[in-house]
């Protein structure tokens, strides 16, 4: 089922540049397209809808009236560190990181690069070594599942 036909969708707003954003974004990551674009002006689509990921999206050119915050983001649940760098190399080129997973893209889109395997450690029925794991994470921008796992078995 495309992006188009589910009955909802996450639309994130823009001041121009949402086609490029939609079409970095899908760039991304396996199971993303751009689904349609519908034209206002002549050189920039008003909405661009696509999937990112299997997730129904869609970009705004609305104007300057709203700007994002990181009281949205984008999550991202990452399979192991090559998929973690490489999401974060690229996301953060132009953007800014920030702590525990979360970095601002060169739109100013909020996004958490969460690996699997961090949930597991801090979410762990072992409370004590959970809390060695998340102290860890505490102490992170991009998440080096490595030292969270070291932190978790008390190395």
């Amino acid at each position: 089922m495309s992006g188009l036909q589910k009955k909802v969708r996450t639309c994130l707003w823009f001041e121009g540049k949402g086609r490029e954003a939609a079409e970095f974004y899908v760039s991304l990551l396996p199971d993303s397209h751009i689904d349609d674009k519908f034209s206002a002006y002549e050189d920039e689509p008003l909405v661009v809808e696509f999937t990112l990921a299997g997730a129904p999206m869609m970009t705004l050119n609305g104007g300057p009236m709203f700007k994002h915050t990181g009281a949205a983001s984008i999550s991202v649940l990452t399979e192991n560190q090559a998929e973690t760098d490489r999401l974060w190399n690229a996301l953060t080129e132009g953007g800014e990181e920030s702590m525990c997973g979360w970095l601002k893209d060169r739109y100013d889109v909020s996004w958490q690069i969460t690996p699997k395997r961090m949930v597991d450690l801090i979410n762990h029925e072992n409370q004590a070594a959970a809390t060695r794991a998340r102290e860890a994470m505490f102490k992170m921008k991009k998440i080096d599942i490595a030292v969270l796992e070291a932190a978790f078995l008390g190395e």
